[in-house]
C-alpha cells in the first residue's frame, strides 16, 4: 500500500464529513441554540448592568436579585457555550455555531463578572 493511498482516505472522509451547501445566513439547529445562549448571556451582562448601578445607588435592596439572577444565567451560558465549542465539528461559516458559542462563553462570563460585582456591593451597602 502507498503512502499516497493512506493519505487521501483521511483526506476524503474529512471532506465528506463537513456539511455542505450551509449558507451565510442559513439557520442550523447549531446555530440557533448557539445563538439562543449568545441572546441569553447579553440579557445577563444587561441585567447584572442594572443590578450593578441598583447597587451603586444604594436604593430598595441594592440589586441583589438581579445580581444572583446575572450570576446565574452567566453560568449557565458559560457552560453551554463551552460545552458547544468542544462538540461543535467545524470551525466559523460551516454552520455549527461556533461563533455563537463564542459569544455565549464571552457574555457570560461578563454577566458573572457583573453578577459578582453588584452582589459583592450589595453586601457591603445593606
Amino acid at each position: 500500500m502507498s503512502v499516497r493511498r493512506l493519505l487521501a482516505a483521511p483526506a476524503a472522509a474529512h471532506v465528506s464529513a463537513q456539511s455542505s451547501g450551509v449558507g451565510a445566513y442559513t439557520l442550523t439547529t447549531a446555530r440557533f441554540w448557539a445563538t439562543a445562549a449568545a441572546l441569553l448571556a447579553l440579557a445577563g451582562v444587561v441585567i447584572g448592568r442594572r443590578a450593578l448601578t441598583r447597587s451603586v445607588r444604594r436604593n430598595g435592596n441594592g440589586g441583589t436579585k438581579g445580581a444572583i439572577t446575572a450570576l446565574a444565567v452567566g453560568l449557565i451560558t458559560m457552560v453551554g457555550g463551552t460545552v458547544h465549542l468542544a462538540v461543535a465539528d467545524g470551525g466559523p461559516g460551516t454552520g455549527n455555531g461556533v461563533v455563537g458559542g463564542g459569544a455565549a462563553l464571552l457574555l457570560g462570563l461578563i454577566a458573572t463578572v457583573l453578577g459578582w460585582l453588584a452582589l459583592g456591593r450589595s453586601r457591603r451597602t445593606g
